[in-house]
């Protein structure tokens, strides 16, 4: 090859040089090595989920009814689907591939030239200092970890291609601790499914997915070992990968508003987790593994299709809240009452009959909702749950006739609600209830006490039944006497009757 000396370049030399370097500016940003790498990783999901939708496809035999003619038009119509999305989904990625080659050619051109200034020798061109050579690869601007937690209204929603590079970029960022990643609704509509490079964010600790349209989670999702608190609530899973429970310091999980049925038997190994939402799916039973999670604080699993619990819910001793509202129970098993920790326990809206004698194990009990229920009693054992503080077993219609006996040692009882029950008669330990603060009937027919002293407050209602139980019996039960209340009742029922 020859080389040419500075000393002998002529005026169209120069010209020819400098017309190369600007075509080369003139070129668009190159697509970043992270981008490339993103693209490669895409393209390889898309056959990989290309090839495992055919074979699906493949493997399903036709219904007896169906003639075999229009099942194998249906079925090349499918295949043909998932040719098409297969396309859409790596076009971009694609492109990217080809676009790239342009520049790996524009790369040797420019690397001729170099060698025929002068071996990569300096050349001045115009008020510029270029070295012609080195390096002459055009690179696009450092590519830094976007930041989605802004929310900012108007942000253009990321196509696949655009989110693979994002996880890409965000795996190599120097930010290596504490990164949290936020994609709250930023996915394009038709994303069911996300990159397996998901698993190279090993250093992330927060990952946000909710209100996208996400049908699955990558087995990748594994590799996420920092992860400590997931979002995917308000998607569209149907599932979850067998490498899930490798998520080992996961204490946050929210799945709520998904289309779940049942979780992988790994599920039990997420020893670390405390707060865990799986409210809005389809779960008619909870599975048995549930019990594994030993270290759960938080479980909420309203608004679902459950018949039962399993009983291993009783090794979930860690329990302080937990939320069976809006399912199908017809009753709870005895192991609830090893939930010593628990504090709020709510399951109105269900067709539970009767509660577990255990419940008087929860000490720490101090919010009961068992509204909306076919309850026809409360065992008088679970009035030794002594720091209840709001108790509603209203809206249990025709099947509540009594209160337990023993209902005045709840002492640190506040709020009361036996709305819409066919109670008629509070127990005499009613009483001791110094400080119920709030009490509905609404609807109830109590005739002790009557309605007129209900509508003057709870402690009205604590006053009278301890005073009727003082005319009764003749003898104080209570070391503060309050006088006159009885002759103010005595007026009140005159007042009425005239």
């Amino acid at each position: 090859m020859t080389i040419l000396n500075n000393k002998d370049t002529s005026p169209a030399y120069t010209e020819a040089v400098e017309e190369i370097m600007r075509i080369y500016r003139s070129l668009p940003p190159r697509p970043s090595i992270e981008e490339l790498e993103a693209a490669i990783s895409l393209v390889k999901t898309v056959d990989s989920e290309e090839k495992l939708k055919l074979d699906q496809l493949s493997s399903q035999l036709p219904p007896q009814d169906m003639p075999p003619e229009i099942f194998s038009v249906l079925q090349q119509v499918k295949e043909n689907m998932v040719l098409f999305q297969s396309h859409e989904q790596s076009k971009e990625a694609l492109e990217m591939l080809e676009v790239d080659k342009f520049y790996q050619k524009f790369d040797e051109l420019i690397q001729t030239a170099s060698e025929l200034v002068s071996g990569g020798a300096q050349i001045e061109l115009g008020e510029e200092s270029e070295v012609l050579g080195l390096p002459l690869v055009k690179n696009s601007s450092v590519t830094k970890v976007v930041d989605f937690s802004s929310g900012g209204k108007g942000i253009e929603k990321l196509s696949l291609m655009k989110v693979a590079a994002l996880f890409e970029s965000t795996a190599k960022s120097e930010e290596k601790d504490q990164v949290v990643l936020d994609l709250e609704g930023k996915l394009m509509d038709n994303i069911e499914w996300l990159p397996v490079s998901l698993g190279k964010l090993s250093q992330i600790v927060e990952l946000n997915l909710s209100n996208n349209k996400l049908m699955v989670l990558p087995t990748s999702i594994s590799g996420l070992t920092a992860l400590r608190k997931l979002d995917v609530h308000a998607n569209q899973l149907m599932n979850l990968p067998d490498s899930f429970g490798e998520l080992s310091n996961l204490y946050d999980l929210d799945l709520h508003a998904n289309k779940l049925k049942t979780l992988p038997i790994s599920f039990g190994d997420l020893k670390n987790l405390v707060s865990f939402d799986l409210s809005s799916n389809h779960f008619t039973t909870l599975p048995e593994i549930i019990g594994n999670l030993t270290s759960l604080e938080i479980l909420n699993v309203e608004t679902n299709e459950l018949a039962e619990l399993p009983y291993t819910i009783g090794s979930c001793t860690s329990l302080v809240e937990l939320r069976l509202d809006f399912n199908q129970l017809r009753g709870l098993p005895e192991a609830i009452g090893k939930l010593e920790m628990l504090e709020v326990f709510s399951f109105h809206y269900n067709r539970v009959g009767k509660l577990p004698t255990t419940m008087g194990n929860l000490t720490k009990l101090r919010e009961l909702d068992a509204s909306f229920n076919e309850l026809e009693g409360i065992p008088e054992s679970f009035c030794l749950a002594l720091n209840l503080e709001k108790l509603n077993v209203g809206k249990n219609f025709s099947d509540l006739r009594t209160l337990p006996r023993s209902i005045g040692n709840l002492e640190k009882l506040e709020v009361l609600d036996i709305s819409d029950d066919q109670i008629r008669v509070l127990p005499d330990s009613f009483r001791f209830l110094s400080k119920l603060r709030v009490f509905h009937a609404y609807e109830t027919p109590l005739e002790v006490p009557p309605k007129q002293i209900v509508a003057l407050g709870a402690q009205a209602v604590v006053q009278y039944m301890e005073d009727i139980v003082v005319n009764r019996d003749g003898k104080v039960h209570q070391p503060k006497k309050r006088k006159g209340f009885w002759s103010r009742l005595c007026c009140i029922f005159s007042s009425d009757s005239e």
